[in-house]
C-alpha cells in the first residue's frame, strides 16, 4: 500500500491535531505505542484519557482514511481513535494493515481495534495473522507485544531442573520422589514401610532407620545383631555378635 502525506489530499493538519498533539510530557503516539496510559499512577492518564476519547468521537472518517495512509505514528494513532470509539467500518481496513505489516510499531495498535470491536469476525482476523506471522518470527514489522508466544517454546538459555514427582516405590505405597532406575541400576529404589522411611541409598549406606534418629550408622565389615545376610547386603561378623551378646548378659 502506497505511503501518501495528508497534505496531499487536504488533510494536512490532522497530523498536528492528532499524533503530535501533548496532552502529557511527550507526542499522543509516543504515548501510545509505550501504552504508559494503561499503567496505574501516571499523572497525566485523566487528561490524556479523556482527550483521547474526544478525539475518537470527533475524527471523521476522512480523517481516518487519510491518517492510515501515511506512515506508522499516524496509522498508530488512527488505530487506537478507531478502537476507543469501535468503529466497526473499519475492519477490513485495520485487517488488510494487519495482515500487510508495512510499518513498524503500528500492529499492536491494529490488534487494540480489533480487540474493541470484539466479534468473531475480528477473532478470525488475529488468528489468521498469527497462522502467517508466528512461524516466521524474522520479521522485522512485528513486534512481541502483538505475537502471542508459542506454548511449547523454551529459551535456549533457560535451564532445565528435574521436579518432584509423586509415584509408586518398591513396597507399592507412594512416595515423595520417583525413583528412575535407568540412572543407577545397581541402586534399589527408596522403599516406606508404616512409620519408617529408608535413607540408604546404595548397600552399603546402612539400614533403615526412623527420622529423626540419632543411633550411629553401623561401618562397612560391621552388623548389628538384626542385621540380616541378603537385605542389608552385609555379612553378619561372629566375632561383633558374641561381645555383643556377652555384654548384655
Amino acid at each position: 500500500m502506497p505511503s501518501q502525506h495528508p497534505k496531499e489530499i487536504g488533510y494536512g493538519y490532522v497530523i498536528e491535531r492528532y499524533v503530535t498533539r501533548k496532552d502529557s510530557d511527550h507526542p499522543r503516539y509516543l504515548e501510545l505505542n509505550s501504552a504508559r496510559v494503561l499503567r496505574p499512577g501516571w499523572p497525566h492518564a485523566k487528561r490524556f484519557a479523556r482527550h483521547l476519547i474526544d478525539d475518537a468521537a470527533t475524527i471523521t472518517d476522512a480523517e481516518l482514511e487519510a491518517l492510515l495512509a501515511y506512515e506508522w505514528r499516524s496509522r498508530l494513532t488512527a488505530a487506537w481513535l478507531i478502537g476507543v470509539d469501535r468503529r466497526e467500518s473499519f475492519r477490513k481496513r485495520i485487517g488488510d494493515l494487519l495482515m500487510a505489516s508495512e510499518v513498524c510499531y503500528s500492529g499492536g495498535a491494529y490488534c487494540f481495534a480489533l480487540a474493541r470491536f470484539g466479534t468473531h469476525a475480528d477473532a478470525e482476523i488475529l488468528t489468521t495473522y498469527l497462522d502467517r506471522y508466528l512461524p516466521a518470527p524474522t520479521c522485522t514489522t512485528t513486534s512481541p507485544t502483538h505475537l502471542a508466544p508459542s506454548s511449547t517454546s523454551t529459551p535456549a538459555s533457560a535451564p532445565t531442573t528435574p521436579t518432584a514427582s509423586r509415584s509408586p516405590t518398591a513396597s507399592g505405597t507412594t512416595g515423595a520422589r520417583a525413583w528412575d532406575a535407568s540412572a543407577t541400576p545397581a541402586t534399589p529404589p527408596p522403599s516406606c514401610a508404616a512409620g519408617r522411611t529408608s535413607t540408604a541409598t546404595s548397600p552399603t549406606d546402612g539400614p533403615a532407620r526412623n527420622r529423626g534418629a540419632s543411633a550411629p550408622e553401623p561401618s562397612i565389615g560391621h552388623a548389628t545383631a538384626h542385621s540380616t545376610p541378603g537385605k542389608s547386603g552385609i555379612e553378619p561378623n561372629p566375632h561383633q555378635e558374641e561381645r555383643s551378646v556377652r555384654r548384655w548378659r
